[in-house]
């Protein structure tokens, strides 16, 4: 077996069953799950259409770099999204399975074979990106590193999984003058951006065009359907951006099989190209924040985020103590913050915050809401 295997750590949603996989939860409360960022909103109806009227296209092998039509309405979101001109959608643009699978691969193709490489990551972070940098050989670096000698990739998150932060254009600058300087790859993990509340935020690729750096260099950006359309069973998304890392990353697609079926791609570009679900499926999660956060900030120091649908809450108590005792006494699961984080410069910064995920429906948030700030009460 790859002895890499053994580096990897428990997926955090392993670590939460065993945490309150001991106790039954309080019976006389029904259930609510807020543990996992999966969407629960309808899936657009013009999709599920798209999606079975090409049904046919089950007969044929798909391309692994998908249809000229597929990429045409990514590359024609990203100039109406972002105000860039049209990506090459030859070069520059590549449909993926999911950000989570395409995330993953892009680390195996851009690091090099070597004992001294190295990835650097958001902390907190998303699992995959620590993951990805074990089973390439690399060794993880949590947060910003003080030397980047070795990084051959970074991975950034905006808006942020759990915080919700998002990264402006002068962080952007900074960024990008650091990979001239060291020569490393920059992976932005972009799934959240169409969920906010207010200025749409910033991308990757726009950040680039506005100081210039029109081909990209370096610089790969991915997105997906799953929370901007509601379509997280589809699998669909894409990456864009450097064309020659593009084109390196298409042959190592090619090879591990990733190819997104037909049927997918038809649903794909009806999705891309309509934004009226899009504006729906946001204000149905300002409608939950609107109503969530000053319940919630009774008791909690409770923010609402630049964008996503988490709320990042301070914890009085140890923040797995917390969760445990929340699911026990009052029926709500919510994720530890120390569990999506490392111990870096002498802390977990996750550690005394929990993760709340925002995808029930309305009235199980505000109810889930209310439990938590009784709770409080009786910490």
């Amino acid at each position: 077996m790859n002895p890499l295997l053994a580096r990897l750590q428990p997926y955090p949603f392993e670590k939460l069953r065993a945490l309150v996989g001991a106790h039954a939860p309080n019976p006389a409360l029904a259930p609510i799950n807020l543990s996992i960022g999966e969407p629960k909103h309808p899936t657009p109806q013009l999709v599920k259409d798209a999606l079975v009227g090409a049904l046919d296209g089950l007969s044929a092998y798909p391309a692994t770099a998908g249809t000229p039509e597929l990429k045409e309405a990514v590359a024609g979101w990203l100039q109406r999204r972002y105000g860039i001109p049209r990506p090459d959608p030859l070069t520059q643009v590549l449909p993926v399975n999911g950000t989570r699978e395409a995330l993953f691969a892009f680390c195996q193709t851009v690091v090099a074979s070597a004992s001294s490489a190295r990835v650097a990551c958001p902390n907190p972070f998303y699992q995959i990106y620590e993951g990805a940098a074990l089973l390439a050989g690399a060794t993880p670096v949590y947060g910003e590193p003080a030397d980047w000698s070795g990084v051959q990739l970074l991975y950034v998150c905006s808006p942020a999984n759990p915080s919700g932060e998002v990264i402006g254009l002068p962080e952007w600058k900074r960024l990008f003058e650091l990979s001239d300087r060291h020569g490393f790859v920059i992976a932005s993990d972009e799934c959240y951006s169409e969920i906010h509340f207010g200025a749409p935020p910033m991308g990757a690729l726009q950040a680039a065009y506005q100081l210039k750096r029109v081909s990209y260099e370096r610089l790969v950006v991915f997105s997906s359907l799953s929370k901007r359309s509601n379509c997280p069973g589809m699998r669909s998304g894409f990456a864009a951006g450097d064309a020659a890392i593009l084109k390196s990353y298409l042959l190592y697609r090619t090879y591990h099989g990733s190819a997104m079926s037909l049927p997918v791609q038809r649903a794909s570009i009806a999705a891309w190209n309509d934004e009226t679900h899009v504006e729906e499926n946001r204000r149905l999660y300002v409608e939950k924040f609107d109503a969530v956060l000053p319940i919630l900030q009774r008791a909690f120091a409770a923010q609402r985020p630049d964008g996503g649908f988490y709320v990042w809450l301070p914890t009085p108590i140890d923040d797995a103590e917390f969760t445990r005792r929340l699911h026990r006494e009052w029926n709500v699961l919510v994720i530890p913050g120390s569990y999506l984080a490392r111990e870096a410069a002498g802390g977990n910064p996750g550690r005394n915050r929990v993760r709340i995920a925002l995808v029930a429906p309305l009235a199980e948030c505000v109810e889930a809401a209310r439990r938590l700030v009784e709770f409080a009460g009786t910490l």
